[in-house]
């Protein structure tokens, strides 16, 4: 496996080796021993979730507040999508800027997103299988998000207006400026 830090320096990619041959591949996603040396302390995933999407089909921009603020590892397992983190920690020196990587099937890319992030993603292949491991549970009172069409954030989605579709919560989300945000400098993984 290996890690880069993103220009979000929080962001990190983990691309992990692909052993392949002509009956097909074989790929550890997850390696708790690997992310902590990289890291310096070790993150307790205790959720996996999983979505099918068609293309088009915009998620975000969410995330939750403390206590049930999430650290995600996120992944597609068929098709692929844009992934965007964006940090809403105020104070941050690169609060509002965003994270955007094409995840797909083919490239096995991960993206690690820690708390103090808003996560969106939209599908660029016909259909998309996406999964992520959370470090807290999901709690719909600590639930928020942000517009993913903010002229704030200068997120290009690389799928035209028109094409989009998105859940009714997700055409109401607020503005950054509106929005309730992180404060930088606290813990982002625990």
């Amino acid at each position: 496996m290996t890690f880069t830090r993103t220009a979000i320096p929080d962001v990190i990619i983990i691309d992990p080796k692909v052993h392949g041959d002509e009956r097909g591949y074989f790929v550890e996603t997850f390696r708790a021993d690997k992310l902590s040396e990289f890291l310096g302390f070790r993150i307790s995933f205790c959720q996996d979730n999983e979505s099918k999407s068609s293309y088009g089909i915009l998620r975000g921009l969410h995330y939750q507040l403390p206590p049930f603020a999430q650290t995600k590892l996120v992944r597609v397992i068929e098709g692929s999508v844009l992934d965007v983190a964006v940090d809403i920690r105020r104070g941050s020196p690169t609060f509002g800027q965003h994270v955007a990587i094409e995840l797909s099937g083919e490239n096995k890319r991960q993206l690690l997103i820690p708390r103090g992030f808003a996560h969106g993603f939209v599908v660029l292949s016909e259909t998309c299988t996406f999964a992520y491991k959370v470090d807290n549970y999901y709690s719909p009172e600590c639930d928020r998000g942000i517009a993913f069409d903010d002229p704030s954030l200068g997120i290009n989605w690389n799928v035209t207006t028109d094409k989009l579709q998105l859940s009714l919560k997700d055409t109401k989300q607020p503005l950054l400026s509106n929005a309730d945000l992180f404060e930088y400098g606290v813990n982002l993984y625990v």
